[in-house]
């Protein structure tokens, strides 16, 4: 499958930006699973600083801004042919050891809830395992925007019961972990069936043995098949950020996404803000 890409986030401040120093993670590879036809990032209201790979094996774009801006674009657009795989990427490669996907971060440190659901997993082997996991985090927890945010714990959205697909996948890394299976966090694009729907994505993958990475996405209760399209990864979403950095100079912000993923030659946009 053939799909059609465009992301724009756009940011607008009551006072000028004395400077700013962001982390783009908007460029996907071809890695197994995905083909990158062309793809091109664009800024406004700043500057391309430098690109570099980073220990993840993410593209990273830095871009800064020292002038008095109020505004700042930036649009990254492409086309990207995909496979189904079943959820299977494969083999790990890159310069991070496998053992530091067992790791605890802020955002996935286990407590009580998620160390007893890994507990109440079952299967005959950890694939069934996973998959068993995934099944009961996606009935347990309630797809729900607006009610967590980029700060929400695995452990925090699991007592709530709701969250959105990065909450799902948080849970599934910090059970996963727990359960001495190395997880990472992935962030890339869905093509969505309804419009409603957020087009940006995360998933967990889980590195399982004699199979490699494979990816599960406890949000839609499936594992990633020809729709998806990987972006980064890493330990959990603050290292796969599509956007990350710092803003000096500024009181207040606002901040808005526009999400457009198709098959190629159609048109389906969804927007968040």
């Amino acid at each position: 499958m053939r799909l059609k890409i465009s992301h724009t986030t756009e940011y607008h401040y009551d006072d000028p930006v004395q400077y700013s120093l962001q982390r783009l993670r908007l460029t996907p590879k071809s890695q197994p699973g995905q083909i990158v036809r062309a793809w091109k990032t664009t800024v406004h209201g700043a500057r391309l600083e430098a690109g570099y790979t980073d220990h993840f094996g993410n593209h990273v774009d830095l871009v800064s801004t020292n002038a008095e801006q109020v505004s700042i674009r930036i649009v990254a657009e492409g086309e990207v042919d995909t496979e189904d795989r079943a959820g299977v990427f494969g083999p790990h490669q890159g310069f991070v050891p496998l053992w530091l996907y067992l790791r605890e971060t802020p955002l996935t440190k286990p407590g009580k809830l998620i160390r007893e659901f890994a507990k109440a997993s079952s299967g005959d082997n950890e694939l069934a395992r996973m998959h068993d996991l995934m099944g009961a985090i996606h009935a347990t927890v309630a797809y729900k925007p607006g009610e967590t945010g980029s700060e929400t714990t695995a452990e925090h959205a699991l007592e709530m019961k709701h969250g959105v697909c990065q909450d799902h996948a948080h849970i599934l890394l910090s059970a996963a972990r727990y359960l001495g299976i190395p997880a990472r966090y992935v962030s890339g694009y869905l093509l969505m069936e309804t419009p409603e729907q957020t087009a940006s994505h995360a998933w967990a993958e889980v590195h399982l043995q004699g199979l490699g990475w494979v990816g599960f996405d406890a949000a839609n209760n499936i594992c990633p098949d020809g729709r998806y399209v990987r972006l980064s990864t890493g330990l959990d979403y603050k290292d796969a950020a599509p956007v990350s950095g710092m803003v000096m100079g500024t009181a207040a912000e606002t901040m808005s996404v526009s999400i457009t993923v198709a098959p190629a030659g159609q048109s389906q946009s969804q927007s968040q803000s």
